[in-house]
C-alpha cells in the first residue's frame, strides 16, 4: 500500500497528525498567534490542519505549506475552499527542505515533521532561515518518557538524537533557542490518536472489502496496534515547543 494514502486513510478523522487534542492545539496556537496579522509557515504541513485552524480565527493572518504529497495538498485547497480561508493560504508542492521564499515569516511550524529534515536539530535549523526578528517556532517531537526496549527502540528506528524529556529541551537551548512555551502529549491523547489512527484505516479497509489494498490495510492495522500496545505505549512521548531565539530576536 502506498504509505501517502495509507496516511490519509488512517488520519481521517484525526487530521492534526500527531498526539494532539484540539484543546491542545487550540492553546499552542493561542500562545503562538500574539498579534492577529502573522505570516505563518508550516513545512511539512500535510492536511495544514494547523494553518487552516489559525486562518479561521484570525482574518488577517496570512498562511503558506509546503508537502510532498499533492493529493493532501488538493484536499487542503478543498477545505480551504470550505473554510472560507483560500484567498489568505498558499500550498507548495515540494520537499520541505527545498522550500525557500523572498520574505521571513512570523510563525514557523513544523509538528510530527522532523523527519523532513533528519531530525529535530536539522528542521530547527531550517526554521532559523525562515523566520523574522521576533519571530517564534512551533515544533513538535518525539522523546522516551522511559528508556525502551531494545526491541522498540531498533522498531521505531528514530532520529539518533531522541532523549527524554530534559535532553530533548536541552538540545534545543544548547542549539540558541528559548522555549516560552510547551505541552507534552498525556497518555489520553496519545490513546486518541493511535485509536483514531488504526481505527479509521480498518473502518475504510472494512467498508471497502473489495478493494486491492483492503487486506493490506488490515493487515497493517493489526501490525501497528501490536506495536503500540505490546511496545512503544507509555515509552515514547511527545513535546510540542514553542521556541524563540535566545539572542538576535
Amino acid at each position: 500500500m502506498d504509505r501517502r494514502r495509507l496516511s490519509a486513510r488512517a488520519h481521517a478523522h484525526h487530521p492534526v497528525a500527531a498526539p494532539l487534542s484540539d484543546a491542545s492545539v487550540r492553546r499552542l496556537l493561542d500562545r503562538a498567534v500574539v498579534r492577529g496579522d502573522e505570516r505563518a509557515l508550516d513545512l511539512g504541513c500535510g492536511e495544514a490542519e494547523w494553518l487552516l485552524r489559525a486562518l479561521e480565527r484570525h482574518p488577517r493572518m496570512l498562511a503558506e505549506g509546503v508537502d510532498l504529497d499533492s493529493e493532501t495538498l488538493d484536499r487542503v485547497r478543498d477545505e480551504a475552499q470550505r473554510r472560507g480561508v483560500a484567498d489568505r493560504l498558499a500550498l507548495h508542492h515540494m520537499p520541505a527542505a527545498e522550500f525557500t521564499s523572498a520574505r521571513s515569516f512570523d510563525i514557523v511550524l513544523s509538528v510530527g515533521a522532523t523527519h523532513a529534515y533528519g531530525g529535530l536539530r536539522q528542521t530547527l535549523t531550517a526554521a532559523r532561515e525562515h523566520l523574522g526578528p521576533g519571530g517564534r517556532v512551533l515544533v513538535g517531537d518525539a522523546f522516551w518518557e522511559r528508556e525502551p526496549h531494545a526491541a522498540v527502540r531498533e522498531l521505531l528506528s528514530g532520529p539518533s538524537e531522541w532523549a527524554d524529556l530534559a535532553g530533548t529541551v536541552d538540545l534545543v537551548t544548547a542549539d540558541g533557542w528559548t522555549p516560552v512555551y510547551a505541552h507534552t502529549s498525556t497518555l489520553d491523547e496519545w490513546d486518541d490518536y493511535e485509536w483514531s489512527w488504526t481505527g479509521s484505516l480498518a473502518q475504510w479497509a472494512l467498508d471497502h472489502p473489495d478493494h486491492p489494498e483492503a487486506q493490506d490495510a488490515l493487515k497493517v492495522v493489526e501490525e501497528h496496534r501490536a506495536e503500540w500496545l505490546r511496545g512503544y505505549r507509555g515509552a515514547l512521548g511527545f513535546v510540542t515547543l514553542l521556541l524563540r531565539r535566545t539572542t538576535g530576536g
